[in-house]
């Protein structure tokens, strides 16, 4: 450990502390374009830095404790928001002018005999203090870390509950969101211990394959709120990984961050549903659950049904309805189905091609098949059927 500094040195440092400050605060103006940028108040608090930088230095001079050098004594008389304001290689700059003047100054302040020794102590000083100002910033952007997961997660709850007013509006901004493109939620499981680790993961694999995301966690399941101007059926891909072996699924994509709530509703309802389909795929799109998401009490699976298939048939022209049960219902046989109708079977044929171009479900595969027959039984079971012309093809 260095020998105790001669105490006429310190006496006459303690007496230019305001002079050395202002020399450092004049110096910032000159060169520092950022601390130029800095509002009134933050300039304001740089001076307070500086004179407290320097009375440190003294302090560490005269005692050369290690807890003299703490970069964090130095801020702790600014408030924690100009961490926020100036970046680490700033506060590294400033830290480095304060030494720069204290340095430039030692032939008029130290006696003859102590020039050298001050001198020498400045740039052990600077050395160290730059090393706890890391530490400093680096304990600050870990607290900012924390406090950003718990408003994000606050967030997507937000979402989930429905609400869409101007305070859900600013924390999704503060939280970076582009904006750019479209939404859809990705829901699925974690294995356990579930931590913010995880949540860490998922944001930053959503954020590399689509732009935006948001993540949260409810028990061991993780809702991932994507947005981005690429494909998200395809980006979704690169958090399977990441997520547990069971079931994912994806909800409808919606053209507003505002609305991603919806499309996490409809995920949960779809992953609370998988299991009564083993075979279906990882990812799967909510959309394609919707059988066994009305048999698990999902209401917006029934008006899905109803509105994407039901009404369609209903309304288009041609008994696609009765073609499309009685297909069905005859065990999926073209000639059953057309004996049963007293039709020729390339006429059922047309018929389910219609009803294939009406709804975008192909009765003849297997899966599609079932999700049709799902909605026949809802609308026989909701729905008056309207008046058709009956015109056979």
């Amino acid at each position: 450990m260095r020998r105790r500094a001669d105490p006429e040195t310190i006496a006459r440092l303690r007496q230019r502390t305001a002079m050395l400050t202002a020399a450092a605060t004049r110096r910032l103006d000159a060169e520092a374009a950022w601390y130029r940028a800095l509002p009134a108040d933050d300039r304001s608090w740089i001076g307070v830095v500086a004179s407290s930088g320097i009375t440190a230095f003294i302090d560490w001079y005269e005692n050369p404790a290690p807890t003299t050098y703490n970069a964090a004594e130095i801020f702790r008389a600014a408030p924690p928001e100009l961490i926020r304001s100036i970046s680490l290689q700033h506060a590294l700059a400033l830290v480095r002018l304060i030494v720069e003047v204290v340095e430039a100054h030692t032939g008029e302040i130290a006696t003859p005999a102590g020039e050298s020794e001050l001198r020498e102590a400045v740039l052990v000083y600077s050395r160290e203090v730059a090393f706890s100002a890391a530490e400093v910033y680096a304990r600050a952007a870990e607290a900012r870390g924390a406090w950003d997961a718990r408003t994000e997660a606050l967030t997507v709850d937000a979402m989930l509950r429905g609400d869409d007013d101007d305070n859900l509006r600013s924390r999704v901004a503060t939280l970076g969101w582009a904006g750019t493109g479209q939404v859809m939620a990705v829901v699925g499981t974690v294995e356990s211990p579930v931590h913010e680790g995880i949540a860490s993961d998922l944001r930053r694999a959503a954020r590399r394959a689509a732009g935006d995301a948001l993540v949260g966690l409810h028990g061991n399941r993780a809702i991932v709120i994507m947005g981005g101007p690429g494909p998200l059926r395809a980006a979704a891909d690169a958090l399977l990984p990441l997520l547990g072996p069971g079931p994912v699924v994806l909800g409808p994509p919606v053209d507003d961050v505002m609305r991603a709530g919806h499309s996490a509703r409809v995920a949960l309802a779809g992953l609370a549903a998988a299991p009564g389909w083993p075979g279906a795929p990882r990812p799967a799109a909510a959309h394609d659950l919707l059988p066994e998401r009305l048999l698990g009490g999902d209401a917006e699976a029934a008006r899905t049904l109803g509105e994407e298939i039901v009404a369609p048939l209903e309304a288009a022209a041609g008994p696609l309805v009765e073609t499309l049960g009685a297909y069905l219902d005859s065990g999926r046989s073209l000639e059953a189905a057309a004996r049963a109708l007293f039709v020729h079977p390339n006429t059922v044929r047309y018929r389910l091609r219609r009803v294939t171009q009406v709804t975008g479900w192909d009765a003849t595969d297997a899966r599609e098949g079932f999700v049709l027959q799902v909605a026949l039984v809802v609308g026989r079971l909701g729905r008056t059927p309207v008046a058709r012309p009956s015109v056979t093809p």
